[in-house]
């Protein structure tokens, strides 16, 4: 059974929606102000939060942006309930991750389709995210091509072979297309003052380049380089927002798969920083199996030189060989030329996290 909270400061109102939602089969938690709904959601496994707007002590937005901070309620879905019906109001909800928002006086079908449709969408996401490597981004955009026709976006018209080694875009150049990789892969770097390069992502198909620098309006704060041969669809701007702003489901979803994203780099990065070298090395193979490969497929297919993965690791190349070679000795990785054959991702990953 489905468990809803219901944030509603008239007591009148939390009562009748309460049981219209318990007659439709859903376990109903109440609270009859802001602070006492958030302390009610971190305490509690909660499936859907709805809350009224204006109330006492905390209102809706501030109940959201306390519950967006926190891991634990971050991804639950939220529905705005208000008499409020200005626009300035609807969109501050929305721009706060509010996935849905109703306005009193409402038809009890209109809640319920609105609190299943919801419940729905955040199961697909549960789904996608549970998934290994960049198999969710891969499953999220066949979604989303599914709902919004993304293939008009990144048709044959618009879609442009890049060589190995060749530039996609540069660090200081502004965005005039968003980027999305259909085959192959690409590395993103920086380079020190020196022209010594620092690789900080690698990515592959199924996922969009250049998006940050759209959503901040600024420019590339690094380069992209294709590392293989690759087709990189190329979707015009004001396209790319109108496939964002067309479905507020889309949006909510795209963003929360860019923020682990973010996450996932943070991590890496901060792995990187302050890790010794068996560390840094076994991080950037654990990343690398993440994207590349699979508990059934422990083979790595890397076309970059290893150069560029001391470059990935932020050590010196003589680093990387010595350590790769300590690690096959231990039976931790064979490899095939290019190819990387992880033996035991889980020592790999305890000496990572300095485990070991």
């Amino acid at each position: 059974m489905k468990r809803i909270l219901l944030i509603e400061d008239n007591r009148d109102v939390r009562e009748n929606i309460a049981e219209i939602l318990e007659l439709a089969g859903y376990y109903v938690d109440t609270a009859e102000n802001g602070k006492r709904g958030v302390e009610k959601a971190v305490a509690s496994t909660i499936d859907l939060i709805i809350c009224d707007i204006m109330m006492p002590e905390l209102d809706g937005y501030g109940v959201l942006h306390i519950l967006n901070k926190n891991p634990k309620t971050s991804s639950v879905p939220f529905i705005f309930l208000t008499a409020k019906t200005e626009k300035g109001d609807f969109r501050k909800g929305m721009n706060l991750g509010a996935d849905d928002y109703l306005t009193k006086p409402f038809e009890e079908t209109d809640l319920l389709d609105a609190i299943e449709l919801r419940l729905q969408k955040s199961e697909r996401l549960k789904a996608l995210v549970q998934a290994d490597g960049e198999e969710h981004v891969r499953r999220f955009i066949k979604d989303v091509e599914e709902e919004l026709s993304i293939e008009d976006l990144i048709s044959e018209r618009n879609t442009k072979t890049y060589k190995k080694k060749e530039s996609i875009y540069r660090d200081g150049e502004y965005p005039h297309v968003i980027y999305y990789i259909r085959k192959g892969k690409v590395k993103l770097s920086k380079s020190s003052d020196y022209g010594k390069e620092f690789i900080t992502q690698l990515c592959g198909p199924g996922e969009f380049l250049g998006y940050l620098a759209l959503l901040e309006n600024s420019a590339f704060s690094e380069e992209a380089t294709a590392i293989e041969d690759s087709e990189i669809a190329l979707i015009p701007i004001e396209e790319f927002k109108k496939l964002i702003h067309q479905n507020r489901e889309v949006t909510n979803n795209f963003i929360k798969i860019l923020s682990r994203n973010v996450i996932e780099q943070e991590e890496r990065l901060l792995k990187l920083a302050y890790g010794n070298v068996r560390e840094r090395v076994a991080t950037v193979i654990e990343s690398l199996f993440g994207k590349y490969g699979n508990e059934t497929n422990r083979h790595i297919e890397l076309s970059i030189s290893r150069e560029e993965l001391a470059g990935y690791a932020g050590i010196a190349t003589e680093s990387l060989i010595r350590t790769l070679t300590d690690f096959k000795s231990e039976g931790l990785i064979a490899n095939d030329g290019k190819i990387i054959i992880v033996e035991d991702i889980d020592h790999l990953r305890k000496i990572a996290s300095g485990g070991i």
